[in-house]
């Protein structure tokens, strides 16, 4: 029997391959297996974590890109007549989103490094990473009428995204970069490379954290939809 989640879910891939993002996922990966080919064996797991992290940034843009699609084709509004709950709609675009990520990065972690990593700790990062990314497109994109207006923002939440490597590399160690839901994800794919050793409070941290955050940005993202899409697509 085909629930309205299952639905949604299978629905999403439909568009994602409209959109054009299946294209731009194995564009990514022949990209990354091509740079990381010329890369000394034993630099590949000090930077595997910077690469997989920026990789999933990259869905930052595909979630925003598909916001705004389905904005301008009037998808969402053709939504709303339906008994499609948000919590199965955001649901379906965590899935998809989070399942072309995952794929994506599994191709380039085991072609370019092998099967030497811990896979706890990558699925982890990998899953919290992408999580927290798609839900902060999903959140910013409403926001703005055009994709063009919300670019030049989106690069200041990404320069906070990124802050957590300025601790990571040592470059400038400080508690404060705990705040920041991504010091949770680096500090994972750092242990599943080998690179970080996790005390046991690190752990609490980086498991807990993180899922504290996409708990509170799945509300903020209910209450974005609904003040920023319901409220406009049903006054036109």
């Amino acid at each position: 029997m085909t629930t309205p989640l299952s639905a949604a879910v299978k629905l999403d891939f439909r568009l994602q391959r409209r959109y054009g993002f299946f294209y731009a996922a194995a564009f990514v990966i022949l990209l990354w297996i091509g740079v990381l080919r010329i890369v000394p064996e034993d630099l590949l797991g000090p930077a595997m974590p910077y690469i997989l992290f920026g990789d999933v940034q990259f869905f930052y843009f595909f979630i925003a890109g598909a916001v705004f699609f389905e904005k301008g084709e009037r998808t969402l509004f053709a939504l709303l007549t339906t008994p499609l709950r948000f919590r199965d709609y955001l649901t379906a675009k965590l899935v998809s989103m989070s399942t072309l990520a995952f794929v994506t990065l599994a191709v380039i972690v085991l072609v370019d490094y092998g099967l030497g990593f811990r896979p706890l700790p990558l699925l982890a990062g990998v899953v919290f990473m992408t999580l927290l990314m798609i839900l902060a497109g999903f959140i910013t994109a409403p926001l703005y009428p055009s994709v063009s207006e919300w670019f030049m923002p989106s690069t200041l939440l990404l320069l906070v995204v990124n802050a957590p490597a300025i601790d990571y590399t040592g470059l400038w160690p400080h508690p404060l970069f705990y705040l920041i839901p991504t010091e949770a994800p680096y500090l994972l794919l750092g242990t599943a490379f080998g690179q970080v050793s996790l005390s046991p409070w690190q752990a609490v941290y980086a498991v807990g954290y993180p899922l504290l955050w996409i708990g509170l940005l799945c509300l903020l993202a209910r209450w974005v939809f609904y003040r920023y899409v319901v409220t406009r697509e049903g006054g036109q």
